[in-house]
């Protein structure tokens, strides 16, 4: 996975959780989504790094 489609993927995983999360500011869950991004950046393997950050965030904001 290429950076620009990591991006691409993560501004959806930010959309995914807005909808998720409607009473949640949109600015709090890319704040949350780039903070869990931030936490698995030193990795090689990228092509799963989307997928942990969302549920990574999932279970941030079901606290």
């Amino acid at each position: 996975m290429g950076v620009n489609e990591e991006l691409r993927a993560l501004s959806h995983v930010v959309d995914r959780l807005v909808d998720k999360y409607p009473a949640v500011p949109r600015e709090h869950i890319e704040d949350i989504v780039q903070q869990e991004h931030r936490l698995l950046d030193a990795g090689r393997v990228r092509d799963y790094v989307p997928i942990l950050v969302e549920h990574a965030a999932k279970d941030r904001l079901n606290r």
